[in-house]
C-alpha cells in the first residue's frame, strides 16, 4: 500500500496521484506540484489515503507545498492573464488567417508555458503564429488540437434534459458510447434525439447500459411468440424494460386478436438470441448511411 493523495487541475478533469509524503493534506486544500507540464496549482479531490501500488502511475511525484495565500493570489492572476491572452490570440489568428477555432488559452502556475486549445476540420501550420505568441507573451507556447468532446467539456453548456452537461460538471474520463446502447434501452434511433450538444452519443446512455442489459435478458423480443399464463399463444407487441412487462396480442374466442399485458413471469417461451457485435456494426453502417443520404449524419462515435 503507498500513501497518495489525488488532485485535479481542472473542473471535472482527471484526477492524478502525488506523494504527500509527511504532509496531513485534506480534501478542498490546493496544493503545488510538479506534472509533465512544469509546476501546477491544483485542488485536493482526495485527502490523505492508501491505495494498492498497482493502481499508480510510477514514478509517484511529491507535493512540493500546501498552497499559501500568496499561491491563490498569483493563480487568480494567471485567470485574469488568460482572458487577456485568449484575446491576443484571436487576433493573431485571424491576422495569419488560419482555419482553426480557438477554444481557451491556458497558463501553467510558474507562467513557464501558455497552451492553447483549438478545434480544426483538418491539420493547421501554425508555425509562424506559435512565433508570433512567443514575440508577445515572452514564454514558450504549446498549441494543442482538441475533438469537439474536449472542446464541449471545455466550454460547459446545458444539455436536453435541462441540467449542465455531465463531461462539464462531473465526468473525468470520456467513456466509450455505441449505437447498441442506445438499442438496448429502446430509444429513438434519430440522431437528433440521442447525440449531445458535441454531435456525439450522449455520455450518459453509458449510464444504466449495464441495468438495461441485464432486465433485456429476461424479456422477449418484439415479435416473438409466447404461451401466456392462460393458456394463449400470442405475438409479443411491445416491452416495458423497466416495468418488466409485456404486451402480447392473442387469439380468444371466434378468433378475434386482443391486446392483453403479462408479466413477463406469466410467460413462456425461447430465451432471446443476443445479437453479436457484427450484427451491431452492420446495423450502425446502415443507419450512418440513411443519415448521410439525408444529409444529416451525427453518428460519429
Amino acid at each position: 500500500m503507498v500513501k497518495v493523495i489525488g488532485v485535479r487541475f481542472r473542473r471535472a478533469g482527471k484526477v492524478y496521484y502525488f506523494d504527500p509524503g509527511n504532509k496531513e493534506i485534506t480534501r478542498g486544500q490546493h496544493v503545488i506540484v510538479e506534472t509533465a507540464r512544469g509546476v501546477e496549482y491544483g485542488e485536493v479531490i482526495l485527502g490523505n489515503r492508501e491505495i494498492e501500488e498497482e493502481k499508480i502511475v510510477q514514478p509517484l511525484k511529491p507535493v512540493i507545498r500546501i498552497a499559501t495565500k500568496k499561491d491563490d493570489k498569483q493563480e487568480a492572476d494567471n485567470r485574469i492573464k488568460e482572458k487577456e491572452a485568449f484575446n491576443i490570440c484571436l487576433e493573431k489568428i485571424a491576422q495569419f488567417g488560419l482555419e482553426m477555432k480557438l477554444i481557451d488559452v491556458e497558463y501553467t502556475f510558474d507562467n513557464n508555458k501558455v497552451l492553447c486549445y483549438f478545434t480544426a476540420d483538418g491539420r493547421v501550420d501554425f508555425r509562424e503564429l506559435v512565433k508570433a505568441l512567443a514575440a508577445v507573451f515572452r514564454t514558450r507556447i504549446e498549441l494543442r488540437q482538441i475533438g469537439v468532446r474536449d472542446e464541449t467539456k471545455i466550454l460547459g453548456g446545458i444539455g436536453i434534459c435541462g441540467r449542465v452537461l455531465c463531461c462539464n460538471s462531473f465526468l473525468s474520463e470520456f467513456a466509450p458510447v455505441s449505437i447498441k446502447m442506445a438499442k438496448e434501452q429502446n430509444l429513438s434511433l434519430n440522431p437528433t434525439k440521442i447525440s449531445g450538444i458535441c454531435g456525439r452519443l450522449m455520455c450518459c446512455l453509458k449510464n444504466e447500459e449495464e441495468a438495461y442489459e441485464e432486465l433485456n435478458k429476461t424479456l422477449p423480443n418484439v415479435g416473438d411468440f409466447v404461451r401466456t399464463s392462460d393458456n394463449l399463444k400470442g405475438e409479443v407487441q411491445s416491452v416495458s424494460v423497466l416495468k418488466q412487462r409485456v404486451k402480447v396480442i392473442v387469439t380468444v374466442d371466434n378468433d378475434e386478436k386482443e391486446v392483453r399485458e403479462y408479466h413477463v413471469s406469466e410467460l413462456k417461451f425461447k430465451p432471446k438470441r443476443r445479437k453479436d457485435n457484427a450484427q451491431m456494426d452492420e446495423e450502425l453502417k446502415q443507419l450512418e448511411l440513411l443519415e448521410k443520404k439525408e444529409g444529416k449524419s451525427k453518428l460519429d462515435e
